[in-house]
């Protein structure tokens, strides 16, 4: 039939596989990058955690739990809820700011 009409995609930018590949706009995932990692840098503070010798700062934190022996549970479980605090709003706020229709 050679009346047939195609529909044929509307002509994609050259930036669309940047956006696909970081989930957003640069800017606003930059700083989403920015905002978690300062979160997320102040639960590990709180942990012990030192940017400048990390290695050292995990190693510290597995004997401290060891030497706590079953206090370390109860340790375990306020810096689990102190991580909830963080991650849980954030990955809600990522739900609802997440791009749709795919």
């Amino acid at each position: 039939m050679s009346n047939d009409v195609r529909d044929y995609p509307a002509r994609a930018r050259s930036s669309d596989g940047l956006y696909r590949f970081l989930g957003g706009s640069p800017l606003s995932v930059a700083f989403r990058l920015v905002l978690l990692s300062i979160l997320v840098g102040v639960v590990l503070s709180a942990i012990g955690f030192d940017p400048l010798n990390i290695i050292h700062s995990i190693r510290l934190l597995f004997v401290r739990l060891y030497e706590l022996g079953f206090d370390a549970f109860n340790w375990l479980w306020r810096y689990f809820l102190l991580g909830a605090v963080i991650v849980i709003p954030l990955w809600l706020l990522s739900r609802l700011f997440a791009p749709r229709g795919r």
